[in-house]
């Protein structure tokens, strides 16, 4: 039995997996688009030109 990793109250369907709704899936896909979830890795130096700054 593997529960939905956003809820975590419900089993996952399979027609969602690993979620158990549209609903935790739409959730999951939210948090990818408003940049909650991140990636780590190496910080990169931003100089003036790259901003748009002259």
């Amino acid at each position: 039995m593997a529960l939905c990793p956003i809820c975590r109250r419900n089993e996952t369907v399979a027609q969602y997996k690993p979620f158990c709704s549209r609903h935790c899936a739409d959730v999951d896909l939210n948090r990818w688009f408003s940049g909650s979830y991140t990636i780590p890795g190496p910080e990169e130096e931003i100089d003036e030109k790259d901003r748009g700054i002259e």
